[in-house]
């Protein structure tokens, strides 16, 4: 008998039961005959009673010494994956002596423990600020950028921080208040575009402050920059000084170049600066800053890019299907709006979607047969997704606001 001492129980194991396998550990031990191999292969050996000690956990090698007698490598669902992988490769046994059944939940569920895992780092990662404490220590006024750092960063670290945020998400909302109302035919007069213009210098005055103070009080300039929200940042106040630089332009073409060309510039840079004013648009996503929901429903985005992109790619099987099978039984009907495939992706899209503008409908019996299975397809595949996307967004979001309230 070959006596093995696992964490302080003894088992006792025949030779020839565990020659069997030669290649896994005990194997080798009962095989080799070199005294200096064998040490190399337990923790300790007692010579007064032949025993060879290992400091493993005696619990999981119960399976394993179950193992070498009956051949089957058992799995109970209780057992930690991770631990039981790395006691078996210790023991050099292969998860394929294990029954099938068995194999398939273990790795089902090692594969959930690893994505649990992977999500838990990346989210510890979206958690984690920018800059921590320690990364100021022994850099030039490293109290006083640590001060507005967390003063301009960090919401929870003081009354007037949670001031600033405050008002940050103020000016953004007077902000887009402003824009919105610069469209209205009304404010288009002199007065009215007065005051939306000194809204917009005043909001864009503040939101340059705020960028410039967060990045002159970062400790890595490099990490500032590659941050995802100080971009939002920086594109949420470069409209304004495009904005200038572009009609400053325009007043020097009006100087220098004839009345013709002139009318052809205007035109061009009116163009240009309408798409520059849409541009501030995006300083909404600074509200994400700020906002745990946002938070949570971007990083729900990010971990279920695969579903999403799964989702788009069968509304696009459905519209491509949908609606060639609407033009094969509607292009000979008089008057039809289902002229082509291509025309008739809208109502496609439009019925997949379960919104149905009614712009265009079938006259055809056969047509509103094949109405009917594609808004049947729209109903069943928008409904698909929800469930998943809820948990998680209510998991992350939990988790988000969790960690807020240690703070």
């Amino acid at each position: 008998l070959l006596n093995v001492n696992v964490g302080g129980k003894l088992f006792q194991i025949a030779y020839k039961v565990v020659v069997r396998y030669p290649i896994t550990r005990l194997g080798k031990l009962a095989l080799y005959t070199d005294l200096m191999k064998k040490l190399q292969l337990c923790d300790d050996y007692s010579v007064q009673k032949n025993e060879y000690f290992f400091d493993r956990d005696p619990s999981i090698f119960h399976y394993i010494f179950h193992f070498y007698r009956s051949g089957v490598l058992w799995i109970m669902d209780e057992m930690c994956p991770s631990n039981f992988v790395e006691e078996i490769e210790y023991w050099g046994i292969h998860l394929k002596y294990s029954q099938c059944c068995c194999r398939i939940l273990f790795e089902e569920k090692q594969d959930e423990l690893s994505e649990y895992l992977k999500i838990q780092k990346e989210l510890e990662a979206e958690l984690e600020p920018l800059d921590s404490a320690e990364q100021f220590e022994g850099k030039f006024l490293g109290q006083f950028r640590k001060m507005i750092w967390n003063l301009i960063e960090n919401p929870f670290s003081s009354v007037p921080a949670k001031i600033i945020a405050v008002t940050s998400s103020f000016f953004v909302l007077i902000s887009i208040v402003s824009m919105t109302l610069s469209t209205v035919e009304e404010m288009k007069h002199k007065t009215g575009k007065m005051w939306t213009e000194q809204l917009e210098m005043i909001c864009a005055i503040f939101f340059t402050s705020e960028y410039l103070m967060r990045l002159i009080s970062s400790s890595s300039f490099k990490n500032f920059l590659r941050a995802a929200f100080n971009a939002v940042d920086l594109v949420a106040i470069l409209p304004f000084y495009i904005q200038i630089l572009f009609e400053n332009l325009d007043e020097g073409d009006m100087l220098y170049h004839e009345e013709l060309h002139k009318v052809e510039n205007v035109s061009k840079l009116g163009k240009v600066l309408k798409l520059i004013k849409l541009m501030r648009i995006f300083r909404i996503l600074k509200l994400a800053r700020h906002s745990t929901g946002l938070r949570a429903f971007g990083f729900t985005m990010r971990q279920c890019y695969q579903q999403v992109c799964c989702l788009f790619l069968f509304i696009a099987m459905g519209v491509f299907t949908f609606s060639a099978l609407m033009h094969s039984v509607e292009h000979d009907v008089p008057g039809t709006n289902f002229t082509s495939i291509p025309y008739t992706w809208w109502w496609a899209a439009v019925s997949l979607s379960t919104v149905g503008y009614g712009d265009t409908v079938p006259d055809t019996m056969l047509g509103r047969i094949v109405a009917f299975g594609c808004i049947s397809f729209g109903i069943i595949l928008n409904g698909m997704p929800i469930s998943v996307l809820y948990n998680k967004f209510s998991d992350y979001y939990a988790k988000l606001k969790a960690h807020e309230n240690e703070i």
